[in-house]
């Protein structure tokens, strides 16, 4: 199985031989939802002892006998399914991330939240920083550099062509962009959120930007919905 290929969908990647250490890690998990790939063997060990905590979101089974795999795995609501190839887990993998994404992020506005408060108060002070772009940019980059589970390869990219493209495309592209900033916010990581202040200003001025140059033909109300960059 390709790391290269989970790392496009989403933002950590752990693994693990041995059970023990995996149900450590499991009980460790706070505020954060765990999407599981399991071989067929070791998944029907583990599975029935995994399936009710509250942290793990899906089990997805990679194995090379489909048939007498879903025997077994009928019987557990969080397995989403038994794979015999990493392209079919990649897409699975990936509308369950962004269902995820949608409930996770989502916020209640009975009354004023402490934490709803804070990020307010957090978010209007990144956009009011005046920072050096290019320094800012070096020092994401110097970040995700320390971080075992970005790519190279996407680090470069940001590196080299940031400012070829607009806030909007690096934000619906395939790359670490998208996943890093959404669990930042999500459990309000200060490093990460810090680290890409600047990208969350430039995103909010071309929204902002694009929002009055299309507000005498669009309606007053629409609905946006984010998705992959070409």
């Amino acid at each position: 199985m390709s790391l290269k290929h989970l790392r496009h969908i989403v933002a950590s990647i752990t693994t693990f031989t041995d059970a023990a250490e995996c149900f450590k890690f499991l009980g460790e998990i706070q505020n954060e939802k765990v999407f599981m790939i399991v071989s067929g063997a070791l998944g029907r060990q583990i599975v029935p002892k995994i399936q009710e905590l509250p942290q793990l979101d899906s089990i997805f089974v990679f194995c090379g006998n489909k048939s007498v795999h879903e025997q077994w795995t009928n019987k557990f609501s969080k397995v989403k399914g038994v794979y015999t190839d990493i392209k079919s887990i990649c897409q699975a993998l990936e509308i369950d991330r962004q269902r995820c994404d949608q409930a996770m992020v989502s916020i209640s506005y009975n009354g004023l939240d402490p934490l709803f408060m804070y990020t307010q108060l957090l978010k209007e002070a990144l956009l009011e920083i005046e920072d050096d772009d290019k320094k800012s940019i070096q020092d994401l980059v110097d970040f995700c550099r320390v971080e075992d589970d970005i790519p190279e390869d996407q680090i470069k990219i940001i590196e080299r062509e940031y400012r070829a493209h607009t806030p909007i495309w690096w934000y619906t592209a395939e790359t670490f962009i998208y996943p890093m900033l959404n669990r930042g916010l999500r459990q309000m990581d200060v490093d990460i959120i810090l680290k890409m202040g600047f990208f969350i200003r430039h995103l909010h001025n071309h929204i902002a930007e694009l929002d009055r140059e299309q507000q005498d033909t669009v309606p007053l109300k629409f609905q946006v919905f984010r998705g992959q960059g070409e």
